[in-house]
């Protein structure tokens, strides 16, 4: 069967890239090629952010009512062309349909509506009389054109958390996608095109080369990424010549303390359904687990029991827990880490590919120490590593041992040394006896080199804006 052929979406309709060069679009279900998408030049990022420069006037001058409005629009059609955005999105990462449209769907349409009810309520200080005889008004208004680039692992819902906010503030897009993993973007693209303006919201395909023409030119004001650390720091040194604001969504190396009180059987549980989720393949993954003394050892085998029972499998594995990994690089990665591995490290479970077709990678849980490279490192898999910590302060300290800050969580009955713990952890999120819930209303973001700035919430909302001091004199 011929490869399907991908097009950018640019001023609200399908545009061959000017550049002649394409890449694949896999299935990793199956490692097989079913689309090309471009790989777009200069001239195809200057085209879009062309577009959206001439489309930003007239979307900031509406009132915020009509871009709620359509916002509201685009939720609604998400929403009734789920079966179609769902099946795209599976085949182009592998993941397991109903989880998919169990636990995307509901929020993405969530934070679509969210934003849309964020535009209508954007508030400031009251105006006032700092200094005789002048009266100070402070205007709240969209940054201008902003650039954001997407990951592979989450690339409908990363999409809703990049350019919902920044439309609902009166901003226009130039989004560029994962090479791997550009079909839905740019359906949802074209599902916005029914109730947006023509170059309000534009999608270019593409590599590396792409992302950097795109964040490093003189048009957008804003540059927002989700990605590795390495992708992250490109970006912001690009972004620094011309002086744009930037906001990085980058790694995580999530922490999960288990004190010795918590209930083993329910913790290992909450865990690997917290690791496991999308192959491990999220920046807040539960995979790096620090056990109490007294629990450690029974907590090892129970999550080696939920690692057995879990399954891992593509589109033609019904029921499966999670699919396989993005991409054959990514394989290789995870496979790297468990092949480098220390002597002293003990694999209980898994560690494996799971068959020859596909990009499956087994259920894991290694037990590890706070130097291994497994501890420090992202691996980004469905691999969990386990520490047995002896006091408080030893788990606190290589909670924090690490160069990542996103998120952590704390597993204990003692109310009092969580909400310590929770204050000590260097982490933009802390989870109490959970781990991985998200809701719109509020921030998702992290410290060190996990980056700067938040997703969800108003916070988000707030950052697609620039403040404004207008002061009039009101002598004779």
């Amino acid at each position: 069967m011929a490869s399907r052929a991908l097009r950018n979406f640019v001023n609200g309709e399908y545009v061959a890239a000017k550049a002649g060069q394409t890449s694949a679009v896999v299935d990793p279900s199956t490692g097989e090629e079913y689309a090309r998408a471009p790989v777009s030049g200069a001239a195809d990022v200057e085209a879009a952010l062309r577009a959206a420069a001439g489309a930003f006037g007239g979307w900031r001058d509406i009132t915020p009512a009509e871009r709620s409005l359509a916002l509201l629009r685009m939720a609604d059609a998400v929403q009734a062309r789920a079966d179609e955005i769902v099946a795209a999105e599976c085949r182009n990462t592998g993941k397991p349909v109903g989880i998919t449209m169990a636990e995307e769907i509901p929020p993405l349409v969530d934070e679509l509506r969210f934003f849309a009810g964020a535009a209508r309520v954007l508030q400031g200080t009251s105006a006032g009389e700092y200094l005789a005889d002048h009266t100070s008004v402070l205007r709240r208004e969209p940054v201008g054109v902003c650039a954001q680039v997407t990951p592979w692992n989450y690339p409908m819902m990363m999409a809703v958390w990049k350019f919902a906010p920044a439309i609902a503030a009166g901003n226009a897009v130039v989004l560029k996608p994962s090479d791997t993993t550009p079909v839905t973007t740019l359906l949802l693209a074209e599902i916005a095109a029914d109730f947006l303006p023509p170059g309000v919201l534009n999608v270019v395909c593409g590599d590396a080369g792409t992302g950097r023409a795109l964040v490093s030119h003189d048009i957008p004001r804003m540059v927002s990424i989700t990605g590795s650390v390495r992708a992250g720091m490109a970006v912001a040194r690009a972004a620094a010549d011309g002086l744009k604001r930037v906001h990085l969504e980058l790694g995580g190396k999530a922490p999960v303390i288990v004190f010795d009180d918590a209930d083993v059987a329910a913790t290992a549980a909450g865990i690997s359904s917290a690791a496991y989720f999308n192959a491990g393949q999220d920046c807040t993954a539960a995979t790096r687990v620090l056990a109490g003394p007294g629990i450690a050892a029974d907590l090892t085998g129970a999550l080696a029991e939920q690692a057995a029972k879990t399954t891992v499998g593509g589109l033609d594995v019904p029921g499966a827990d999670y699919g396989p990994l993005n991409n054959p690089a990514q394989l290789a990665r995870v496979e790297g880490f468990l092949a480098r591995r220390p002597g002293h490290a003990r694999v209980v479970t898994g560690g494996t590919r799971v068959g020859e077709r596909g990009y499956c990678f087994a259920s894991t849980v290694a037990g590890l120490r706070q130097d291994d490279e497994m501890i420090q490192e992202e691996i980004f898999g469905p691999v969990i590593t386990v520490q047995r910590f002896g006091a408080e302060d030893e788990a606190l300290r290589w909670a924090n041992g690490v160069k990542y800050g996103l998120a952590a969580s704390v597993s204990t009955r003692d109310h009092g040394r969580a909400m310590r713990m929770a204050r000590l952890l260097d982490f933009g999120a802390v989870w109490i006896n959970t781990h991985i819930p998200f809701v719109s209303e509020m921030p998702h973001g992290g410290f060190k080199h996990s980056g700067y700035g938040k997703d969800l919430s108003m916070y988000r909302f707030e950052d697609y804006t620039r403040i404004k001091h207008v002061m009039s004199y009101l002598g004779g």
